[in-house]
């Protein structure tokens, strides 16, 4: 996602009806088709930033802090939408084999790490010979 896209995309989705966290998220990967499902680590720090600045306000309701567009924050999502697409719009656009490829490493990376915290040692070099064959098979395709 380009800089200022999850601020822009909270913002759009903020001016149609007040949402906690989760469905923040929740609503970004399904309007993306699934190409953009930001995590709590970036949508939280987001909401936290935007309400500093008075772009929304939050305020709890039994368990969740439920998030509400302000004034302010209105008139920016206006200027936004008026000036482009919908950010979701362009992660999906940007979704296709590049993105696929990107969530298979992102996904091996933590099968990986797991292997690394919790495997015994014969594990580890079992999966450290994997990953350097899958490497080697890399280099292969790209001298096709």
């Amino acid at each position: 996602m380009r800089r200022g896209g999850m601020q822009t995309a909270i913002l759009a989705l903020l001016a149609e009806e007040p949402m906690h966290g989760y469905q923040i998220i929740q609503e970004l990967g399904n309007r993306s088709g699934g190409a953009w499902t930001p995590g709590a680590g970036s949508t939280y720090p987001a909401l936290e930033l935007m309400e500093a600045n008075g772009l929304v306000t939050g305020e709890q309701h039994e368990d969740k802090r439920v998030y509400t567009i302000t004034d302010k924050g209105r008139e920016l999502a206006e200027h936004h939408q008026a000036h482009g697409r919908a950010p979701w719009d362009e992660a999906a656009e940007a979704s296709g084999p590049h993105a696929d490829l990107g969530k298979s490493v992102f996904a091996l990376m933590n099968a990986v790490q797991q292997i690394s915290r919790t495997g015994t040692d014969e594990q580890v070099a079992k999966v450290t010979e994997l990953v350097d064959q899958a490497r080697k098979q890399v280099y292969l395709i790209l001298a096709e």
